[in-house]
């Protein structure tokens, strides 16, 4: 309950942060605040380096890429929140597709109720403004399954100290990224200009999300998980959306209407419907390099 509080009022954060921080470059600020003491405290996880750049680019730097860029393009905090949860779809198609682990009824019939889901709250998006930050935060659902694939293959001894140093990766892509795009004007704007209303709580969202959200929430997060068995924790993790759109609503006011309700209700149905499973079946590998190396507002 406390790591769903956590990460649920994690998107009230962001929501936060993005008034005075452009998306591209709070990404890379985000990361280079937890890598600069990772690098200097943390010892590198033994792990595969593909598998460390492979989860740091996925979860870190195209999921939170795509997510701060389709909430700075109007996709409310709320419905983030909800969206983001196709990560749990998406994981599963492509563990089955590159690691060839075996998809039962249950599933499946999971993925399609959660897509169903989806379709109803980018109908209602469509409906009422642009449908562009929704596929933009459904992008960041893929970058954090792909990121969860890596993740899984690097098979950590110590999954917060992989954790941490894949915040090593995103903050030099994200800062070239954001001076390409967003411009040096721009990003130094937002280092100085702290008397601009908002420029406090974009400063107290940021510390949110990296302290609380980020170190204090996955570290929670991985200790409930090396101690009790995955299928009892896994989830809560549905309860995030739940706080995300409720303190949407009593924080910043966003509305939901009665469709995206049920679009919702479906989509964090659907992700639990395909959790409910007690082992998974591999089939033998393909001849990739996929191969495993050893063994989460």
């Amino acid at each position: 309950m406390a790591v769903a509080l956590m990460w649920g009022l994690n998107f009230i954060a962001i929501d936060a942060s993005l008034q005075h921080f452009p998306p591209m470059f709070l990404v890379a600020l985000r990361f280079a605040l937890i890598a600069v003491p990772t690098m200097l405290l943390v010892k590198r996880p033994d792990v595969p380096l593909r598998w460390l750049i492979g989860y740091g680019l996925g979860f870190g730097t195209v999921q939170f890429l795509f997510l701060y860029w389709g909430m700075a393009a109007g996709m409310p905090a709320g419905h983030a929140s909800l969206v983001l949860q196709a990560s749990g779809p998406f994981t599963m198609l492509l563990g089955a597709t590159f690691l060839r682990e075996r998809v039962t009824g249950a599933q499946l019939a999971g993925v399609l109720v959660a897509v169903g889901g989806l379709a109803v709250v980018g109908w209602q998006r469509a409906e009422h403004a642009s449908v562009v930050p929704f596929l933009l935060t459904l992008a960041g659902a893929l970058g954090w399954a792909i990121g969860n694939i890596c993740n899984r293959q690097a098979r950590a001894a110590d999954p917060l100290r992989l954790t941490l140093w894949m915040s090593v990766v995103p903050p030099l892509p994200m800062l070239a990224l954001a001076l390409l795009v967003e411009g040096p004007s721009r990003i130094a704007g937002s280092l100085t200009g702290f008397d601009e209303p908002g420029a406090v709580g974009a400063v107290l969202g940021l510390l949110y999300t990296v302290l609380i959200g980020t170190i204090l929430g996955s570290g929670l997060w991985t200790w409930l998980m090396s101690r009790h068995p995955a299928g009892v924790v896994a989830p809560f993790s549905m309860l995030v959306p739940v706080v995300g759109m409720t303190a949407a609503w009593l924080i910043l006011g966003e509305t939901v209407t009665v469709p995206e309700m049920l679009g919702g209700v479906l989509v964090v149905g659907g992700v639990l419907l395909g959790s409910l499973r007690r082992r998974t079946t591999i089939l033998p590998k393909p001849d990739l390099d996929v191969q495993p190396a050893g063994a989460r507002g």
